[in-house]
């Protein structure tokens, strides 16, 4: 197959060339049902890319994505699956489109957030809401010896 191509976005103008040498793909049989040859065939995907060694990538880059992927990314490998359709090339060019995709996403630089007060009407009625609550604790005191 070619190399991976991933779109322009936010944080990549150009878009991203990954080369095939760098992903690595492994075929197994899928799990599930059987019936019509599901089982026979390797056609279950695992496509594989080293973030931490991929010439695709700048530094702030790789950061981005091991930072945002960590839950996904194994020491600096991450690794996509794909098992749902019956024919292997399907399951690649699916597994290659998503490993794209999630570049990108992680590629994307944060948004900074811009500082807002509360409303007038919001701290209006946080106020109510507290003087509500506090009432209602206090009717559940003991009542004083009076």
């Amino acid at each position: 197959m070619d190399d991976l191509h991933v779109p322009p976005g936010p944080g990549i103008p150009g878009g991203l060339r990954v080369p095939t040498g760098e992903l690595v793909e492994q075929f197994s049989r899928s799990s599930g049902p059987g019936g019509q040859s599901v089982n026979t065939a390797d056609s279950r995907v695992q496509l594989s890319l080293d973030v931490g060694t991929t010439t695709a990538l700048s530094d702030v880059q790789r950061d981005r994505v091991l930072n945002r992927l960590s839950p996904r990314v194994s020491g600096t490998v991450l690794t996509i699956t794909c098992e749902e359709h019956r024919s292997q090339r399907r399951n690649r060019t699916e597994a290659r489109k998503r490993l794209s995709e999630l570049l990108r996403d992680a590629v994307t630089p944060p948004v900074p957030r811009r500082a807002t007060r509360p409303s007038r009407g919001s701290r209006r009625r946080r106020a109510e809401q507290k003087r509500r609550r506090s009432d209602i604790k206090q009717s559940r005191r003991r009542p004083r010896p009076e």
